[in-house]
């Protein structure tokens, strides 16, 4: 594998010398010198981390939970066929609720592994809105920012040793993806695919909306949004992207989102 990365990084100096002044900030931001396959494996490599460390992610049992994870699951699966996720049948697509009602969070590893904690599914008002938000973390893995980001930030070295599953390394990343800042570029982009995935479902397409219009009104949005682009910013965007790809859904399915926040 090393030898792999070597011959990667020599491709990718060569091109960037063939492409001098043209090498955009859009082109910075792509740039990944991991494969699909390299995203597969430090996912699961992430996920067994993650699995073993419940004080820091305690996982919602799915014995007595059936109900919420067969919901989480049911939303997955809508927007993973919505025909428009690219790595739909490359990656894992495993979901897991984590029990901390204080976060207002979701995250999704490389290779698809996808983190709801209850404290968003509680925090969220409809099903649309939640859609949303996984829809723009299964984005984030589907487009694979997070090794097209720790590429930009020069963690190739942790990147290849976790990879190959050293621990305190893979412990490492562990810590980086779940805290990670993705660029503005990635977080506008996740925001747009969110949109092109419900637009193929029944869900109002700009679901994601909801969330940041809630965060926005709170006064003080969550630390993790602090680098974020300005929240109202994102819900013009992103309602403005909604109507002008002509998206018709209209499901926000409340009474059945209740139902399900009142069981946790």
């Amino acid at each position: 594998m090393m030898y792999k990365k070597l011959f990667l990084l020599s491709g990718l100096v060569l091109s960037l010398i063939l492409v001098g002044c043209e090498f955009t900030k859009k082109t910075v931001n792509n740039v990944n010198l991991f494969t699909i396959e390299d995203d597969i494996n430090l996912g699961l490599q992430v996920s067994q981390e993650i699995a073993n460390d419940p004080k820091q992610f305690p996982i919602l049992k799915e014995k007595g939970n059936e109900d919420v994870y067969r919901y989480i699951r049911k939303i997955t699966n809508k927007i993973l066929n919505s025909g428009k996720v690219v790595n739909r049948n490359n990656f894992k697509w495993q979901v897991k609720i984590i029990d901390d009602i204080e976060t207002l969070n979701a995250f999704a590893t490389p290779g698809g592994y996808i983190y709801v904690y209850t404290g968003l599914i509680k925090y969220l008002d409809s099903e649309d809105q939640l859609a949303g938000v996984m829809g723009h973390e299964i984005a984030h893995a589907d487009q694979r920012h997070s090794t097209k980001q720790m590429t930009k930030s020069g963690a190739l070295d942790l990147l290849l040793s976790a990879a190959i599953g050293e621990k305190e390394a893979v412990k490492q990343v562990v810590g980086g993806i779940v805290g990670l800042r993705f660029s503005r570029t990635h977080e506008t982009e996740a925001d747009e695919y969110s949109v092109r995935y419900l637009c193929g479902t029944d869900y109002n397409a700009a679901g994601a909306a909801g969330f940041f219009k809630k965060i926005g009104g709170a006064g003080s949005p969550p630390e993790f949004l602090s680098t974020h682009p300005n929240p109202d910013n994102r819900v013009q965007e992103i309602e403005a992207r909604a109507k002008g790809m002509g998206c018709r859904g209209n499901s926000t399915n409340k009474t059945e989102y209740n139902r399900i926040k009142g069981l946790l």
